[in-house]
């Protein structure tokens, strides 16, 4: 039985929500969002606590308490979190999809979501680099 293909979000354990995570890390990365319109653009600029090669928070436990905004998925009804990329486990089992061949669920390999170009491994800056002005220098199309 695929447990993350199969049971609703609000079913998981805490062990399987935290499994459930692909590891892409795009939802930690600067998002501005248009006041007039309501969209939601990506930055390239990631948290100063993801670890830039792993994709993985060096403050896990305490990211709310380091990073104020940082914002528990768990705590929020995600179908409401309109800004989660398209490819999120956690929005694709909102909506009742499954997950893509390349979660390390799917595949045993916590890798594949890095050789499938899906995370930001290589692909985003520390927002210690960055004065907060500048984000929308940064603005990138490569997160749907």
């Amino acid at each position: 039985m695929s447990w993350w293909n199969e049971q609703p979000l609000e079913a998981l354990t805490v062990d399987q929500w935290e499994a459930l995570c692909d590891g892409c890390a795009k939802c930690c990365l600067h998002k501005l969002e248009d006041a007039v319109t309501s969209k939601v653009y990506y930055t390239k600029i990631r948290c100063q606590f993801m670890n830039a090669d792993t994709c993985q928070c060096e403050c896990y436990d305490q990211r709310s308490e380091r990073v104020p905004d940082c914002i528990d998925l768990k705590k929020h009804e995600v179908s409401s979190l309109h800004w989660l990329p398209s490819t999120c486990a956690y929005r694709l089992r909102s909506e009742g999809r499954p997950l893509p061949e390349w979660h390390y669920l799917v595949s045993g390999d916590r890798d594949s979501v890095h050789r499938a170009g899906v995370s930001i491994r290589g692909r985003a800056i520390s927002d210690e680099f960055v004065h907060p002005d500048g984000y929308d220098e940064h603005i990138i199309k490569w997160v749907e």
